[in-house]
């Protein structure tokens, strides 16, 4: 598998002739993504992921911790205790560079349950990785064993709805079977393309409903400016 998100990490980093990546979706053209995005400091992150730092506590999980930007904030001035984990070995290279103390190249599903956190984080749509609704539950089974009892998940997502067209009765035209959020993601670098994969974006209520079912109190913490929010799992 190639790991082109993760060469743009380390690229830019590592001052490599970092160029942008190209995204693009079966819903969408293709779109320029600055890298050096990736790398912002608090001041420049949105306004849900300042909300989740300002949340954070106790021992953390950093799930598709990337360039740790989230990690050395919680590292550095907020002074926890913070583990960072992405399946990408350039983007833990990168994170291990930048003085992140713990890190690992690991998949959530992976982990082991030994040690568990007062928080985890999924940041950047963070429930992305689910892939598909059908895979969700595994997921957030997966995460259940790894929080403490009194801990806490912060995930963000967007609710898509609004990429759709509008049919003559003001409803939203959604082509094929299965739920709307469900895409199919490609990236691009330096005249490289991975293979597509799927990653999802959940609407509130649909994470909420979701997140019930599997044993989970589901809280809307933050709205942001463009159909995105963070979101507040505990253990029910």
């Amino acid at each position: 598998m190639k790991d082109l998100f993760g060469q743009a990490i380390y690229d830019y980093h590592f001052n490599n002739a970092p160029e942008n990546l190209i995204t693009e979706t079966n819903i969408s053209e293709k779109d320029e993504m600055d890298v050096s995005y990736l790398f912002r400091d608090f001041e420049n992150m949105p306004k849900i992921e300042q909300k989740a730092i300002t949340m954070s506590y106790g021992k953390v999980l950093d799930i598709g911790a990337g360039a740790g930007s989230h990690s050395l904030l919680l590292e550095n001035k907020f002074k926890l205790d913070v583990k960072a984990i992405d399946i990408s070995k350039k983007a833990i290279a990168t994170c291990n560079a930048r003085g992140i103390e713990q890190t690992e190249v690991q998949n959530l599903l992976d982990c082991e349950e030994k040690e568990t956190y007062d928080t985890i984080l999924l940041l950047m749509n963070g429930t992305g990785i689910f892939g598909t609704l059908n895979e969700a539950p595994k997921y957030l089974n997966k995460l259940k064993k790894l929080l403490n009892k009194k801990g806490q998940i912060l995930i963000d997502s967007s609710d898509i709805i609004y990429m759709f067209d509008e049919d003559e009765d003001g409803g939203k035209w959604i082509p094929g079977k299965g739920y709307y959020g469900e895409l199919r993601f490609k990236i691009s670098y330096k005249n490289e393309t991975e293979d597509e994969f799927p990653w999802l974006y959940l609407d509130f209520n649909t994470l909420q409903n979701i997140a019930n079912a599997n044993g989970f109190n589901c809280q809307l913490i933050e709205e942001g400016e463009h159909y995105d929010y963070l979101a507040q799992l505990t253990i029910a």
